[in-house]
């Protein structure tokens, strides 16, 4: 999460959006950055609209602050995690991805309760209010980055350049017909969400 003051702008960082990127592009331009731990850096806009948006009201006079983030499709941001659980680093541990298919990790993320592998909350969640209407001013698809960082220039005055960090490994996403269809079902409100954010021009 990256707060401007003087602009009135905060930029929710929804997990596998290119969140690292971007803040190590912008963190000098903040006048807040929460890098860690990931439960802060990730702050649901349902949480900032309950706890930080009214102290930034009170703290700044009464002015109110614009949220932005981006939101990937959410088969790809499902392939993303899927592929982000196989570094290294969590070999070895319940959360690893590491050995398990794509289409077994999908299935693993449609259980109730999900395993820890798989337990990856949804976009749709993050993205809305306390009531579950969407929580964020202005929200980009993160297959269109390039609008996305056009708004930033505009509002922040200067050139957004991102770095290439947090690459993940490749592997195999085949995903078969059927199993894509239930997850269709299950996480209708990730699609629908996605699918209703216009496609701009660019």
């Amino acid at each position: 999460m990256l707060i401007f003051w003087d602009q009135r702008l905060v930029f929710l960082a929804t997990p596998k959006t290119g969140s690292t990127a971007i803040e190590a592009a912008l963190q000098p331009l903040a006048a807040v950055t929460v890098e860690r731990p990931p439960v802060m850096k990730h702050t649901p806009a349902y949480r900032y609209h309950r706890f930080l948006a009214p102290y930034l009201e009170r703290a700044s006079g009464g002015a109110r602050f614009t949220t932005v983030a981006l939101m990937r499709e959410p088969l790809d941001w499902l392939r993303s995690w899927y592929r982000f659980r196989q570094r290294d680093d969590v070999e070895g541990t319940e959360r690893s991805s590491t050995g398990m298919s794509f289409e077994a990790f999908v299935e693993a993320y449609m259980q109730k309760p999900r395993p820890p592998v798989a337990d990856i909350g949804a976009q749709s969640r993050f993205l809305s209010d306390r009531s579950g209407g969407l929580g964020v001013d202005h929200l980009f698809r993160y297959e269109e980055l390039g609008d996305f960082l056009a708004f930033l220039e505009d509002r922040l005055d200067c050139e957004v350049v991102l770095p290439r960090v947090n690459v993940s490994p490749q592997a195999d996403v085949a995903l078969s017909a059927a199993a894509e269809a239930r997850l269709r079902d299950f996480a209708t409100a990730d699609f629908a969400l996605y699918e209703s954010l216009p496609r701009r021009a660019g």
